[in-house]
């Protein structure tokens, strides 16, 4: 006897409802934040480690890194760390919920929660470092969490955001085939691992940094299509938020540096092009092209010609860039 259609739709629909992808976000709070010598404790008791490379004498800034996604602390500033501390500017990073040493590895903990988190590490180590400027560098993943925090009620405490090939790749610009099939994988394959990086695109020209990255052992080998989803949850809101970006301490506007490569082929350039457009026209936003750089830019073989734009430009953000690469970012945003 054929099933009445109607029965049909109500069996997927239930099928559907009890695959819906899973979130694993920050629990209630329980205790004040708190930092020690090796990791940031959350206002719920989770711990993310942390890694810190101190220069050899008093610091005269500090820089807070958010790696990107399946990445974690360690792996994504080994290369550059030295860079900076070679320069007094004390640099820290922390394996994000959901990656590396942190708590439910693999699991997608939301944007909310790790927005809250990157706000939370920057108060602490605003009291660890008192006087000095507190600088948010995010990579890819990492700078669509510093946007979308910096947009939020409470944004973080700090001096100026530096944003790393930022993910900023929202669902409105994909292909509607592509958006309708991580939507339906997403509500019924959630739990369903995938190996291997962006369909085989390279990140950096610097070999020895990407075996290090994939033999690291807090890599994240296996993407989780729910994660893959929450990610993209998580673009979208930093996209939603590039209009009014970036706000520090007391809701004022402070400087943003962002920092793309040409030979990035993770994110899509004329998507990426057109998002950076809409930051404030206020005098404190610039952008970096490289035309040599690639998606890992504190890891490329030209990592130091980056870290040193950086450099400068937390002395000194309205200065030329060492590289000039400013005017190549102007220049870059100009094109069609």
């Amino acid at each position: 006897m054929p099933r009445p259609p109607g029965l049909i739709l109500l069996v997927f629909a239930l099928l559907l409802a009890a695959c819906t992808p899973r979130v694993i976000p920050a629990g209630p709070a329980i205790t004040a934040p708190a930092l020690d010598s090796a990791a940031l404790v959350m206002a719920d008791g989770a711990r993310l480690p942390l890694k810190a490379w101190l220069p050899a004498g008093p610091p005269r800034a500090v820089l807070l890194g958010l790696h990107g996604m399946n990445d974690a602390a360690e792996p994504f500033l080994e290369d550059a760390a030295p860079l900076f501390t070679a320069a007094g500017v004390a640099v820290y990073a922390y394996d994000q919920r959901g990656f590396g040493g942190a708590p439910h590895p693999g699991r997608w903990a939301g944007g909310e929660s790790l927005a809250a988190d990157a706000t939370a590490a920057s108060r602490l180590l605003r009291l660890r470092h008192p006087g000095l400027p507190v600088f948010l560098l995010g990579e890819s993943m990492g700078a669509a969490i510093a946007v979308f925090a910096a947009g939020g009620a409470a944004p973080p405490e700090v001096a100026g955001y530096v944003l790393l090939a930022p993910a900023l790749w929202g669902r409105e610009a994909m292909p509607r085939l592509v958006r309708g099939a991580v939507w339906l994988a997403a509500r019924t394959i959630p739990v369903v691992g995938f190996r291997g990086g962006a369909g085989g695109l390279r990140a950096s020209d610097n070999e020895a940094a990407l075996e290090r990255l994939g033999s690291h052992p807090k890599t994240l080998k296996v993407t989780r299509v729910d994660a893959a989803y929450g990610l993209l949850g998580l673009m979208d809101h930093a996209v939603a938020a590039v209009p009014a970006c970036c706000l520090g301490q007391d809701r004022q506007a402070v400087p943003v540096l962002a920092m793309v490569g040409a030979r990035d082929a993770l994110v899509p350039e004329r998507i990426l092009r057109r998002i950076l457009r809409q930051l404030p026209d206020d005098g404190l936003d610039r952008v970096a092209f490289y035309p040599e750089g690639w998606h890992l830019l504190l890891r490329d073989r030209q990592r130091a010609v980056v870290a040193g734009d950086i450099l400068a430009w937390l002395a000194a953000p309205a200065a030329p860039l060492p590289s000039g690469a400013e005017r190549e970012g102007a220049a870059w945003l100009a094109r069609p």
